[in-house]
């Protein structure tokens, strides 16, 4: 086996890692949001990453957390915080299976972005595929009907500040080192969320404290995971990967709270992961073209 093909599959069981334990922070969010308010939540997934960062990198944490572009960063982290606060808030009012679905629209949003913020070409193709992306999540949500939900909107505001937060990442590009930005990402969102956490501050019960511990270490071994991934293999071989995400989320919905996902879950969850998958296909065709 080739030196390159390996890294390959060593990137591919990193980044199904990624979705295993993407999921575990979600699930152990959504129980931890049964007795607290999400924002507390939020709090003790970036504290719990902060404390596991800080003492990761002690020994060289001048030189981590050195930047050529602190505004970026601290922008850029804001939006994560943003966007988890969201998914955050939506696990705490929905079942999990639909939060997770209709997230899946955060790639198309992320192109869209891209289109328009960076100016990158997009063609028919694309542009039809955000269409039936967006379709597929409308299927979920239900707007204008008796089951709609308000609560519904959180993920899809969490998903378009995460492609926003994509989008600064990319505007990032090399100017630091990935470390540096994963350092950001977790001492950023501690520190917005120690500023408001006293006004939604609960004392957790010493049943929950186990889990208010796992899920800043969930979120940063996830965090960590995917860079190792983007690291050992290429995105376009990943990412497609991370839909599996979904059949995680639904059976963790059904094991852990006993959600059964509905039909316009379901059905609008495959119309959100063919659009992206067409995505993801025509971009590789295209790179394809421009590399020949």
């Amino acid at each position: 086996m080739t030196a390159t093909r390996s890294a390959a599959q060593a990137g591919i069981l990193a980044i199904l890692a990624v979705t295993v334990l993407f999921v575990m922070m979600d699930t152990t969010a959504k129980w931890l949001s049964q007795s607290h308010h999400p924002f507390f939540v939020v709090w003790a997934r970036y504290a719990g990453q902060a404390v596991g960062t800080l003492i990761f990198f002690a020994p060289r944490l001048r030189q981590v957390a050195r930047t050529k572009r602190l505004g970026l960063q601290i922008f850029r982290s804001a939006l994560l915080f943003g966007a988890t606060l969201m998914f955050f808030s939506g696990f705490a009012l929905m079942p999990m299976t639909e939060v997770a679905a209709i997230s899946q629209i955060a790639p198309l949003f992320i192109m869209a972005l891209a289109a328009l913020v960076l100016g990158e070409k997009v063609g028919l193709y694309r542009w039809a595929a955000v269409l039936v992306g967006f379709v597929g999540a409308m299927v979920i949500v239900q707007p204008g009907t008796d089951a709609f939900q308000w609560a519904a909107l959180l993920p899809v505001a969490g998903s378009l500040l995460f492609a926003g937060f994509s989008i600064a990442t990319r505007y990032l590009g090399g100017a630091d080192s990935t470390w540096t930005t994963f350092f950001y990402t977790g001492m950023v969102g501690a520190a917005v969320a120690s500023l408001a956490v006293p006004f939604f501050w609960t004392m957790p019960s010493m049943a929950n404290l186990p889990f208010l511990l796992l899920i800043g270490a969930f979120g940063a071994a996830g965090q960590a995971m995917l860079i190792v991934a983007m690291q050992l293999a290429p995105a376009s071989l990943v990412a497609p990967f991370l839909y599996v995400q979904l059949i995680w989320a639904a059976a963790a919905g059904f094991v852990v709270f006993g959600e059964v996902p509905s039909v316009n879950t379901v059905i609008g969850a495959v119309m959100v992961v063919a659009a992206g998958l067409v995505v993801h296909w025509r971009e590789q065709v295209l790179a394809r073209r421009t590399a020949g």
